[in-house]
């Protein structure tokens, strides 16, 4: 049982992972149904550098799909639909379980040769 003060009409969706493409037809069904959406993981360096144009370097990028993310956030601020992204981040030298790795905050730029990770 919810407790009071618990919004049961407020709605947030949260994913992640790299492939957006995989994940196009879920994302726009929902973006009916949902106040919120949290975009974590690889994918965030796609709508990132969209939204932004932020420098992701070596990170994952799928321009097939770039013009796909515009279309989800044109249509989420259509539904009013809040688009969280991460402000800190990850980053290595190679996708490698033996990488250099660090962290960094969006208003960094990814040094060159590496990615987001």
């Amino acid at each position: 049982m919810m407790g009071d003060g618990f919004d049961t009409d407020h709605s947030l969706l949260f994913l992640g992972g790299a492939k957006v493409a995989d994940k196009i037809e879920l994302i726009e069904s929902l973006l009916d149904k949902v106040d919120e959406m949290i975009i974590g993981g690889g994918m965030a360096y796609i709508f990132l550098k969209v939204i932004n144009n932020m420098e992701i370097r070596n990170s994952l990028f799928y321009a097939e799909v770039a013009y796909i993310v515009e279309e989800i956030v044109a249509k989420a601020k259509e539904n009013k639909v809040v688009i969280h992204l991460p402000v800190e981040f990850t980053k290595a030298d190679q996708f490698a379980e033996d990488a250099n790795t660090g962290s960094f905050e969006i208003a960094d730029i990814i040094p060159s040769g590496w990615m987001g990770s």
